[in-house]
């Protein structure tokens, strides 16, 4: 959908010609001579494409092709009108040439079938035929000649004659790539348009569009050809002549045929430039043109688009606005009211952007209606959308006010509330549960739900009483999505009533939740604080009011009366209700019971924990007992240590004939022991390794294969080693033939596990050494060194084995060797070393690069870095950017400040590289190595050695700027900053501007991920970089940075900035009515919400009485999000111990970790304090247009009795009661031919009736239809009234139809 006077998706190639057989239009006589249309149109684009770009093409058999209508078609109108005779030799021509072209055809045919039969029978007939068909192709040929001849343009004296006849052919579409000089040379499109004059081409355009007695096609082709000019020189239009421009614009506009009519829209659409010209076309009278457009029947398609496309341009023009009348919205207004239209869609859209942008002109034109039924309908795909315009409105008191307190998004709930709708279907509980989801995800609308004692939401909690299982269905998914609650792996299972026995897959769940996780930093208050989470405590708090856990509801006794009692929600779903249904909401109840103990304060955590009949509903172990079990392995790690996290992750459990299996072995077994795990392993019993148990292959690799002994007697005196290695070398092709799917990687785990237990020991170093494995390998990978000589048709490591089978698990096993020096040492017996260099060096196998450095460990200094280094510097993007992407694991993961030297000088290595890609010359390189180190300077001893390094990042600008931002973390870094001028410049800079951008970026960054759904990543760290963006963590602050040194709370102090930050939220912190003020004040919350979250920055909180300010802010701002701004602000605040004290003194309540350290989170001990919105008064559509209605008064006042009575009429037809009567009145003064129905001053009175008054589409249609053609005509051209309308029979009138 295209809103600018620009192309749309189907504005590509302009307009078809119009169909053949139908009749004009309703408000149009023959007054511009057009010739009845005989052109077919083209297949018209799908129905709610609002596609309308169609071309003339003649698609009658026997007619000319696109190609041969170049000559035939191009009439100049200056030599039409002086050469009569040749314009009737062209006629005689022209149809010769139509009976050549259809012989041609009938030959070329009839030898298709003659093609088909026997040569032999057939030989003198074929001979006829392709005598006639050459014939016929020397006659085209000659006719062609003459009639180019013929048609050549005149010279004028003023240009070149070559000019003139290349300007414009005929039919012929500036798409072809090539035309015809009167020469007979080919000109190309390039050269055409090189040496084009556009005023003089505009000057034919128009010229051509002023002759008369055309086909539709013609009108449409030079529109088209308009068009494609004002694209080529967009400055065009600047220079236009309104006055000759407006009189084509006008004729074309009032055309009977709906496909011209169609083109001048298009055409006056790419002529607006700026509100001055808007109100140039207003002055042409083209609001009635637009109107009457809009209200034509389905079948007006292609000009019902244009209409409406035109109307969307006025949006993309500064104050455009403004030049909307509110008889056009009102005709919007209609078509979004019909259902059945196929522009009711793009209506609705256009009637929420005009509300955005003017309130009171939809509002007083009956918009809200129809936009409040699309929400409340469900059958709108774009409802998001929708209910977006109504949340920008709530934000400021200054457009709330055309709004109505507490309704409008409550009709989303009437689908849930409603008891007679508990039938209602599925998709549409689904599309309104999304709206609901989207509402509850912003500030404005959930401060809107919650008004009247959170009435709306209490209304949704309710609706879980109706016993309708696909409902509650629903309203459980709504809940999941709201609270942002992943379903755990296990869930489908739980959820289909299996028995929950794998507990190894659902440990991964903990290790997902701990990669989640900010890594160790060097003080309590560097942890990234979460605004996602600040959000979800609001809004699980919220329905914990609403009483999500507790409601109220009627009980039946056996005595049949009805008391009432608290039950849970867990009680009120586990009754007589579905399985599925009883165990998701056991589901739900376990995870809101999980999140408010790490989201709530205490004081909440305790009532929840005390809920009556929760024990009892916990000790009912006859019910989903193996839940409780799961939720246990599963758990965050308040209740698991990560060491055990680590250890769950790692081992896997799975069921053998109703046991489970051993876990892995203990290295000093026994012989008789480690014979019995050999044989349940089944490889000594079958070489068919389908049939072994690969779960007790990995036991056997990681634990009793690592005593020698065991080894030994595994090599020796069985089998066992020879059949499972053996499954391995490449050349037996069983291990790299499998394809390559998630099973199958348990393939590869055995793998590297025996790999890594035969480099432990002498023995089983000697076995690997002397085994073809590590050979076969080698040679594998000569296939594909260029210097090694050795080549093969089918390599084993071709891209496409790489990609579907386990040739890639090899890459595994050097990974595995890459890690111990033993392993290096037979790399390099091997020479694989060298021929990794050489495949590094390979441009065209980036995917074998990749998968190679991806497999291997960087950990030791040893010739794999110096391979990573090259591909950091010398490789492709792609390459270097994954290249970066691996160092993020040696950067961040491993915690340097208390790690051994070892693993601190692997550490300095990867920040070293780091450092050296900030000078990429690809920019997205240097912003994921910024974003690494940005990570990694989470820990002190990695912030200080990237200072150590000094790297220069002026010439990354905003990219380099969070980098900078983290060296002001340490006083190294600080003096670091200072001695390159960099501190006193960003500061001045965010003090004057910079903090009011962070505002747009904190609010865009809580938006995406709130509206998101969660993303678990399920690859390693090499290949995440993390991205703050899109996590709701708040993003680098400077003043909060500059507050962690004591040099930096000194230069804040000196300069000033903190006391006139505070001075800006005394005195302008309640301001509801400026954006810009209200954007600065919400900066200035930000600022100082950042100082007081450091430890640092409580005498910056001390010294002034500024929490108390952005408390009241929070609970008494007439501006939604700025109560939402002081919300999260508080949040920072209570992260430090001084600002803990100082929010609860003010009545909010934090959340605390065990260790009793803030976790960031307050919410209100009283939400009213919060939510205390008051209800605002409305504006009504009635009190905005009071002055149009006393003008209504004097429009209806007719001396004449007739007129007057039409215009009474008109006004009952807006009333439902009497529309039909009033309909049939009018019928009857239709059929005496009143002279009302003939007057212009009659129909812009009923015109502003329709403006005023609030009317159907097919009643608008009615009344416009009641009046006599030719009266738009003179309407629209200001022509003077003829005499003697009376007696005058009714020729052309209008075709009004009764209702």
């Amino acid at each position: 959908m295209s809103n600018t006077p620009g192309e749309g998706v189907g504005d590509r190639d302009g307009l078809q010609p119009p169909r053949a057989g139908y009749g004009g239009r309703s408000m149009s006589n023959a007054s511009v001579g057009f010739a009845p249309r005989g052109s077919s149109l083209a297949a018209s684009a799908a129905p709610g494409s609002f596609s309308s770009e169609l071309r003339p093409s003649f698609n009658a058999k026997g007619a000319l092709s696109r190609g041969d209508m170049v000559a035939v078609t191009s009439m100049d109108p200056g030599q039409d009108d002086s050469s009569p005779t040749s314009k009737e030799m062209v006629a005689g021509l022209v149809d010769k040439l139509n009976k050549e072209m259809k012989i041609k055809e009938g030959s070329e045919n009839l030898l298709e079938a003659l093609n088909i039969k026997k040569a032999k029978q057939t030989k003198e007939q074929r001979s006829r035929v392709e005598n006639e068909l050459n014939t016929s192709n020397r006659k085209i040929g000659q006719l062609k000649i003459q009639i180019s001849e013929l048609q050549r343009p005149k010279e004028f004296p003023n240009f070149p004659r070559d000019r003139m006849s290349n300007l414009f052919r005929g039919h012929v579409p500036r798409s072809q790539s090539q035309e015809l000089s009167p020469t007979g040379d080919e000109v190309t499109d390039d050269e055409d348009e090189e040496t084009e004059s556009p005023t003089f081409a505009l000057a034919e355009i128009l010229q051509s569009l002023e002759a008369e007695a055309m086909q539709p096609d013609f009108y449409v082709e030079k529109a088209n050809s308009l068009v494609e000019l004002f694209k080529r020189h967009p400055t065009l239009k600047y220079d236009l002549a309104w006055s000759v421009f407006g009189t084509r614009m006008q004729t074309m506009l009032l055309s009977d045929s709906r496909e011209v009519v169609a083109a001048g829209y298009r055409m006056t659409r790419y002529a607006i430039t700026d509100r001055k010209s808007l109100q140039i076309i207003r002055g042409l009278n083209t609001d009635y043109l637009v109107i009457l457009s809009l209200v034509k029947e389905g079948k007006a398609s292609v000009e019902r688009e244009q209409a409406l496309k035109f109307v969307r341009a006025f949006l993309e023009v500064k104050d455009g606005i403004r030049e909307l009348s509110r008889a056009v919205c009102r005709t919007l207004v209609a078509v979004a009211e019909n259902s059945e239209d196929r522009l009711r869609c793009i209506c609705l859209e256009t009637l929420a952007e005009i509300l955005i942008r003017d309130p009171p002109l939809v509002i007083s034109a009956g918009g809200v209606g129809p936009l409040t039924d699309a929400l409340g309908d469900g059958n709108y795909d774009a409802s998001e959308s929708l209910v977006g315009t109504f949340l920008y409105l709530l934000d400021l008191p200054s457009g709330r006010r055309f709004l109505r307190a507490g309704y409008g998004l409550e009709v989303v709930f009437s689908t849930f509330t409603d008891s007679l709708s508990m039938h209602t279907s599925e998709s549409k509980l689904k599309a309104n549960a999304k709206v609901i989801a989207t509402i509850l995800k912003s500030w404005s609308g959930l401060m809107t739900l919650s008004m009247h004692g959170f009435r709306a939401v209490k209304s949704l909690v309710a609706s879980l009483q109706f016993p309708e299982p696909q409902m509650r269905d629903i309203i459980l998914d709504l809940l999941f999505d709201v609270l942002r609650i992943k379903p755990p792996s296990w869930s489908s299972s739980f959820l289909a009533g299996r028995r929950l026995t794998t507990y190894g897959r659902v440990a991964n769940l903990k290790s997902d939740v701990h990669s989640q996780q900010p890594t160790n930093s060097f003080g309590e208050e560097s942890m990234q604080f979460n605004l996602v989470e600040h959000y979800l405590s609001l809004i699980l708090t919220v329905l914990i009011e609403a009483g999500l856990l507790t409601v109220s509801i009627p009980q039946r006794r056996l005595e049949f009366m009805a008391l009432t009692r608290d039950q849970e929600l867990l009680e009120i779903l586990s009754g007589n209700l579905e399985p599925t249904l009883r165990r998701k909401t056991t589901l739900l109840m376990g995870e809101i019971l999980k999140m408010s103990s790490r989201l709530l304060p205490h004081s909440y955590c305790e009532k929840l924990q005390m809920l009556p009949a929760l024990f009892s509903a916990a000790s009912d172990f006859d019910a989903d007992k193996s839940v409780n079990r799961t939720l246990y392995r599963s758990g965050t790690a308040g209740t698991l240590s990560l060491a055990r996290v680590q250890e769950s992750s790692e081992r896997q459990d799975t069921t053998i004939a109703g046991e489970p299996v051993k876990s892995a072995a203990n290295v000093n077994i026994d012989e008789s022991q480690f014979r019995a795990l050999m044989v349940e392993s089944h490889v000594l019993s079958s070489a068919n390794f389908y049939k072994w148990k690969w779960d007790v292959l990995q036991a056997i690799a990681e634990g009793p294969l690592l005593n020698a002994k065991r080894l030994d007697e595994a090599v020796r005196a069985t089998k066992f080693m020879k059949r499972l290695v053996g499954f391995y070398r490449p050349f037996k092709y069983r291990f790299c033939n499998q394809k390559n799917t998630k099973p199958n990687q348990r393939y590869v785990k055995v793998a590297c596990a025996l790999v890594r237990s035969l480099l432990q020991t002498p023995e089983g170093v000697k076995y690997l050494g002397e085994n073809k494995l590590l050979r076969q390998v080698a040679e594998c990978l000569a296939q594909l060194d260029p210097v090694s000589g050795l080549t093969s048709a089918s390599p084993l490591f071709s891209p496409v084995r790489i990609a579907e089978t386990m040739s890639g698990g090899y890459f595994a096993l050097l990974g595995v060797l890459s890690s111990d020096p033993k392993g290096l040492v037979m790399m390099e017996r091997w020479r694989m070393t060298n021929m990794c260099y050489h495949i590094i060096e390979l441009q065209d196998r980036s995917d074998l690069v990749m998968t190679l450095l991806g497999n291997m460990d960087f950990t030791r200094d040893s010739h794999f870095r110096v391979m990573l280094s090259k591909a950091l510097t010398a490789s492709t993007k792609d390459i270097r950017i994954f290249s970066t992407n691996l160092l993020r694991k040696y950067a961040v993961q491993s915690s340097a400040s208390n790690a051994p030297s070892k693993d601190r000088s692997t550490l300095e290595w990867a920040v070293r590289l780091l450092v050296t890609q900030l000078y990429d010359p690809e920019v997205d390189v240097c912003e994921r190595a910024v974003k690494i180190l940005e990570e990694a300077c989470n820990d002190k001893f990695c912030l200080e050695y990237v200072v150590h390094c000094r790297p220069a990042l002026d010439h990354l600008r905003e990219i380099g700027a969070p980098l900078m931002l983290r060296f002001l973390s340490t006083s190294i870094g600080y003096h670091y900053l200072d001695d390159l001028d960099y501190i006193t410049q960003e500061m001045d800079d965010w003090f004057l501007g910079r903090n009011d951008t962070y505002v747009t970026l904190v609010e865009a960054s809580l938006a995406r991920a709130m509206q998101e759904p969660e993303k678990v990543s399920r690859r390693g760290f090499e290949d995440v970089v993390a991205d703050q963006e899109s996590s709701g963590l708040v993003p680098p602050h400077f003043y909060r940075e500059l507050t962690r040194t004591a040099e930096g709370c000194r230069l804040l102090e000196d300069k000033g900035h903190f006391t006139e930050f505070v001075a800006t939220l005394e005195e302008l912190g309640m301001e509801s009515m400026d954006p810009e003020i209200v954007l600065k004040v919400k900066g200035c919350l930000w600022a100082v919400g950042n100082v007081g979250s450091m430890a640092l920055g409580a005498r910056f909180l001390e010294s002034t009485n500024v929490v108390t300010r952005i408390v009241y802010i929070a609970e008494h701002s007439e501006v939604m999000t700025l109560r939402g701004t002081a919300f999260f602000v508080m949040g920072l605040i209570s992260r430090s111990v001084h600002g803990l004290e100082m929010l609860d003194e003010c009545g909010w309540d934090s959340a605390t970790m065990t260790t009793g350290e803030s976790s960031g989170l307050c919410v209100p001990q009283r939400l009213e304090q919060l939510f205390s919105i008051p209800p605002w008064p409305a504006e009504s559509q009635k009190a905005l247009g009071q002055e149009r209605v006393q003008e209504l008064t004097t429009i209806i006042t007719e001396e004449d009795p007739v007129n007057s009575r039409i215009l009474q009429l008109v006004v009952d037809l807006g009333n439902t009661v009497l529309t039909k009567r009033a309909v049939s009145d009018l019928m009857h003064i239709k059929s005496k031919k009143p002279p009302g129905f003939h007057e212009t001053r009659m129909f812009r009175k009923v015109m502003d009736i329709l403006e005023s008054h609030h009317y159907r589409l097919p009643v608008r249609r009615f009344i416009i239809d009641l009046f006599e053609r030719s009266v738009m005509r003179r309407l629209v051209l200001d022509e003077e009234e003829p005499d003697g309308f009376k007696g005058l029979p009714d020729v052309g009138g209008g075709t009004a139809t009764a209702l």
